[in-house]
Order: structure tokens, then sequence, then C-alpha cells
């Protein structure tokens, strides 16, 4: 870890915020790779790839919404000290001030890594294909930044490709021949799905709190009718109050799909890949997969 480099920022912001940090201290170097993480999907990203090679921390907290997140002044010294930082710019504004702050020098921006495989969906980890290729930049930041054991690097790399691979073709197969393509969400965080052959149509916009129009609601309503929609999908960390309405006043079903965003007390036993899977099973059920 670059500690001076982090205790400068720490510096930096007690002289402007004074006693503020007073309980925070730097940790001692032990050796290894240090790796700060945006959010949960980066941060399983890098656990993969690192192995035990690396102590991965996560600025957002299990059971926090990422895009609401807010920086301590301790957080922001230790995205200054790491020795690699994982984000995704344009989802998390306080990490974005922070890694330009900081200039890391071993960083990957995951958002410009997947964009090439999902456009502009902000939400590129819901994407296998895309994951893979962010796993491939973390691999190559980690051997510039620790080329000691590059060799170890490549090779988690290699298994977290094939557990990737895997899952895409497990989408493949389970959604390839199903009554319906089209899928009402709540909010717009699922067009990873497109590569699937789905159609998602959200309640919201690409905000869970977004209130929808009436007039887009009516027009959901049609679509749902003609589609022969059966199930609205909620999400893990956000109200299911708006879908389970919509499903209420049109008699369908409801059930809930994971944006994988982050972690809960519901699913702290589950990591990314089991959490794909519980999604693929949730949309084979509602749509009607065989």
């Amino acid at each position: 870890m670059n500690i001076s480099r982090g205790l400068a920022v720490v510096a930096s912001a007690v002289l402007v915020g004074g006693p503020v940090l007073a309980g925070c201290s730097a940790e001692a170097d032990d050796g290894r790779t240090d790796v700060v993480a945006s959010f949960y999907p980066l941060a399983y990203v890098a656990e993969r790839v690192a192995g035990k090679h690396a102590d991965v921390e996560t600025l957002t907290r299990p059971g926090t919404e990422p895009h609401d997140l807010e920086l301590t002044l301790h957080q922001i010294a230790g995205v200054a000290g790491a020795d690699v930082v994982v984000y995704s710019r344009g989802l998390q504004a306080a990490v974005d001030d922070a890694v330009d702050q900081a200039d890391p020098e071993h960083v990957v921006d995951a958002d410009q890594q997947a964009r090439p495989l999902v456009g502009d969906d902000p939400h590129w980890w819901l994407d296998p294909v895309a994951v893979a290729a962010v796993a491939a930049a973390v691999s190559d930041q980690l051997t510039q930044a620790d080329p000691a054991h590059a060799a170890d690097y490549a090779k988690n790399l290699e298994g977290f490709r094939a557990d990737l691979e895997k899952l895409d073709r497990a989408y493949r197969q389970g959604l390839a021949d199903c009554t319906r393509n089209t899928v009402v969400v709540s909010h717009d965080a699922f067009g990873a799905l497109e590569r699937y052959g789905l159609t998602t149509v959200a309640i919201n916009g690409l905000s869970p709190d977004a209130e929808p129009s009436p007039a887009h609601l009516r027009e959901l309503s049609g679509l749902i009718e003609t589609k022969g929609i059966t199930t609205v999908f909620s999400e893990a960390l956000a109200s299911p109050e708006l879908a389970q309405t919509l499903a209420d006043e049109l008699g369908l079903a409801t059930a809930v799909l994971d944006p994988i965003e982050g972690l809960s007390d519901q699913t702290a036993d589950q990591d990314y890949l089991s959490l794909m899977r519980a999604n693929l099973a949730a949309l084979r059920k509602a749509n009607d997969c065989r």
C-alpha cells in the first residue's frame, strides 16, 4: 500500500476539516497488495483474480444503494493509498471525484472496459461477457503492481473466466426457448438480458426511486396485456411497493430479480455467480421457458 500517499490525503483533509479524523490511523504495510473496489461486483472480481495475494476493501457497505454513496475522509485516503483501484466511472460520483483527486498509478475503470460490449448500460456486471473483460483488466493492473505474483493472477483469471463462460452458456441455453421474451422490471437495470434474447421494460427509469408518469403506466399496462406477461419483477435493495401495486392492479404475480449491486442480510452467504443463477431461475419461471 502507498501509505505515504494515503497519509498525505489524510493530512490534507485534517487541515481542511479539523479533528474529523481523530479516530483514524494508517495501517501498517503487510506486504500484500491493497485493492480498493467501489462496490460489490468489482470487489468480487478483484477477489477472484487476486486470490490470496491481496486485501480487497469495498467502499460501499452491504445493504447500501451504491448510487447514494458518500465517502468518508478515511475512504478517500484509502483510494489514494491503494496499490490498485477498481471503479466504474459515472456510477458513483463520490468515487469518481476521489479517483480524480488521487490519480492512482494502477486503476481500472470497469465502465470503459465494458462499454464496447454493453454500450451505455451502466449495469454492465449483469453481463458475464462484460465481467470477463473487466476481470482481464484487473489482472493486468495487479500484475503491473505486483509482478512477483503474475503467474497466480493469470491462473486465477483463467479459472474465473471458465466460471463466467459456464454462466453465459447457462443463460443462453436457459432462455433460448421461452413462451415470452419481454420482462417487466422495477427499474432499468437489466439491459444486459438483451444478449439472451429478452426485452426489458422498466416501471421506473435508471433510478429505482423515480416515479413513473400516468401515461407510462397506461402504456405499460397495454404492453403487459398484449405480450401476455404474467410477472412483475421488483428487486433487492429497493422497495417492492410500486411493482406490487402494478401487479395487484393487473392481477399479476410478483418475483424478485437481484441487480447484484451489493449483498444484503438475506444474501450475505451468496456471491455473484449464485445470485446470477437465481436470477436465471426466476426469469425461466416467469417466461415459461423450456
